[in-house]
């Protein structure tokens, strides 16, 4: 599995992210948002929480605009597979490639802890490492994790299968509970919970490690 980890101005999570993804086995290049391309053969694309552009418009709206994005949404349109976790799903949200928003939390407070998930789906490649119904522990660590969509796009998203994990105990408001959703080819994955936090026991947990397992299996052998 070859992955790259898109890296922002005010990116925190990318070395993070780019070390779970080692620890799977895979090759990792770094991106810079202003190279126009991504590397050839990328299988995967991560894009990582923090506070991209100091969050000074919506989250993740002014690194939706950055040059890098047009070629991870060829990459997503090609079948290629996009994974954003927290800010990246933010950003995921404002280029179209997931539906929804993500809002200020209920609280309008940051939360920063670690929150139970539950598996609602094993059908991807993201999840199959976990059973459906599985409570799994993993860190939150945001300010506008309230996801939202209209009534219509939810409905869609729970028919189709596409809701990958809902918090056992809301923290922020989101609508249905949702923690992270899948595309409709179910290639991409946002989620505002940090599993790239929960892949090394010295960290405090591992529940993370089954997500990035599952996906270089996947992709090790497609």
């Amino acid at each position: 599995m070859r992955a790259a980890v898109v890296v922002f101005p005010g990116s925190n999570c990318d070395r993070d992210l780019a070390v779970a993804f080692k620890a799977a086995g895979a090759e990792v290049e770094m991106v810079w948002h202003k190279d126009s391309a991504l590397p050839q053969g990328i299988d995967i694309v991560g894009i990582p929480g923090g506070f991209s552009y100091g969050d000074y418009l919506r989250c993740g709206a002014i690194a939706a605009q950055s040059p890098i994005v047009k070629s991870v949404r060829e990459h997503a349109d090609r079948g290629g597979y996009v994974m954003g976790i927290c800010n990246g799903f933010q950003v995921l949200t404002e280029t179209g490639m997931l539906p929804g928003a993500l809002l200020r939390n209920a609280g309008l407070k940051y939360i920063c802890k670690t929150v139970g998930l539950k598996v609602e789906t094993s059908n991807s490649d993201f999840t199959n490492g976990y059973n459906a119904g599985d409570v799994i522990d993993i860190p939150i660590a945001h300010h506008d994790g309230n996801y939202f969509a209209d009534s219509e796009t939810i409905a869609r998203l729970q028919g189709e299968d596409r809701v990958a994990f809902t918090y056992t105990d809301n923290p922020n408001g989101a609508i249905a509970d949702i923690a992270g959703i899948l595309s409709d080819n179910r290639r991409v994955l946002g989620m505002m919970p940090h599993p790239e936090r929960a892949a090394d026991a010295g960290h405090g947990g591992t529940d993370g490690q089954a997500l990035f397992r599952a996906l270089a299996g996947a992709l090790t052998t497609a």
